[in-house]
């Protein structure tokens, strides 16, 4: 059985290789929390009363660098999402259950 980068290596030349890469970071978004709010479309205040917050509180997460994972869900929940953690371990993506 060959591995994935061993077919991949033999089909595709390296310029589409690094072309399709580019193509795939692209379709990744990495937006602040501030910025997922407001291409939602929601105001602060709006978004405490979802996620059952004061407004002030909203705000310190949405400037925190490091914040815990239960308000971030929260958070994302009250935009009609749901979180997902992933572990990236070399060039493996791991999906964390049950955190």
């Amino acid at each position: 059985m060959k591995s994935w980068s061993a077919i991949k290596k033999a089909k595709m030349d390296p310029t589409r290789i690094e072309r399709v890469h580019k193509e795939a970071m692209a379709e990744l978004q990495a937006l602040s929390l501030r910025q997922l709010r407001e291409e939602a479309g929601k105001t602060q205040v709006e978004m405490a009363e979802l996620t059952e917050m004061t407004q002030s509180a909203l705000s310190r997460i949405e400037r925190r660098e490091d914040n815990p994972i239960e308000p971030l869900r929260r958070y994302v929940e009250a935009l009609g999402g749901e979180l997902e953690l992933v572990a990236v371990m070399g060039n493996k993506r791991v999906k964390l259950l049950g955190v």
